[in-house]
């Protein structure tokens, strides 16, 4: 036997204080009348009363009520099997690690903040696959297509701007990555959102794009920045701050990219958003492009099911209920 909703176990206090209430009640009542009469003469007053059957009808009151709290726990015992089958698409997450997403024009940073709305993304996935790319100057497949969302968001946590030894940003290195992650041959039910600040330093994009598209992937892309740019903070071996340098010695400044976004959007059939403090942009693709497309039917698993038993407890409880009135409490002549 198992309960569904333990957290009314905290009532069980309440029938214990009911049935100390009742005997209270019963002795206490006893000492009144004892100093009012003898016990002969109680006896002739009291002829006429039944006080075991009046014990009685406060321990069916009990015992109904305990049963009806039993029933709010909701007891199960039980089960049978059913096949649970789900229907989503695959989506692929590829984010951007480069030491750009250290830019602090959306706070906390670029990455952080991309890594807090994913969290939130994965709130409103119901039977989507999901699967998570970091790519910086290469990419890797940090997390398969899964339904195990807490793996991904364990994936999720894992990443930094050191997850890719490599510098600089390719995003078509992430593209080629995305298109060996997904199974199967059909070229439909497939989703690409590519976070990143849209600066390509390194391959073709649009030509990525191009095969993308052959292959049946819609890519959304979410530019995170500002077009005016911001310096790159790191950290020295000392602890100090500093700003990442060319190798001139220049500070970089790391602007938001949109146009190579954009057509990578449009090539695919996506759409492109613009992340901003308030807004992030996931859940509004989710809910405007990706909740409505086509979803195929993923492998069906067997749950296991429990009977639901409150109904017991809950009808003898009302038969109590309903028997206590009937129990009369004077004697029969």
């Amino acid at each position: 036997m198992r309960f569904l909703e333990p957290d009314f176990f905290y009532s069980v206090s309440l029938i214990v204080a009911l049935g100390v209430f009742y005997l209270w009640a019963f002795r206490r009542r006893e000492k009144i009348l004892g100093k009012l009469a003898s016990k002969a003469l109680l006896k002739e007053l009291l002829s006429s009363l039944d006080t075991s059957k009046q014990k009685l009808k406060a321990v069916a009151l009990i015992i109904g009520i305990g049963l009806s709290l039993i029933s709010l726990l909701r007891p199960q015992w039980g089960f049978h099997w059913e096949e649970v089958k789900r229907k989503g698409v695959d989506i692929i997450i590829a984010l951007d690690t480069s030491k750009s997403m250290l830019a602090e024009d959306i706070k906390p940073n670029r990455l952080e903040r991309a890594k807090l709305a994913l969290r939130d993304f994965t709130k409103n996935l119901r039977g989507d696959r999901i699967g998570l790319i970091a790519f910086a100057g290469s990419a890797f497949l940090q997390c398969p297509l899964t339904l195990d969302y807490g793996g991904f968001l364990f994936s999720l946590d894992s990443i930094d701007v050191a997850t890719i030894p490599q510098g600089g940003t390719s995003l078509s290195r992430a593209i080629r990555v995305a298109l060996r992650s997904y199974e199967g041959g059909q070229k439909k039910y497939k989703v690409l959102v590519i976070i990143t600040d849209g600066e390509d330093h390194e391959g073709d994009p649009l030509r990525a794009a191009e095969e993308a598209k052959k292959e049946g992937i819609t890519a959304f892309c979410i530019g995170i920045g500002t077009r005016e740019g911001e310096l790159i903070p790191l950290t020295s071996a000392s602890g100090q701050k500093e700003f990442l340098k060319d190798r001139k010695g220049n500070v970089i400044k790391s602007r938001l990219d949109e146009t190579t976004l954009q057509k990578i959007a449009l090539i695919t059939g996506g759409g492109y958003v613009r992340s901003s403090g308030t807004e992030f942009g996931l859940e509004l693709l989710y809910r405007e492009r990706v909740s409505k497309m086509e979803k195929r039917e993923l492998e069906g698993k067997m749950n296991k099911r429990y009977e639901e038993r409150f109904q017991i407890p809950l009808v003898l409880a009302l038969l109590l209920f309903l028997i206590e009135p009937l129990i009369s409490d004077k004697k029969r002549v």
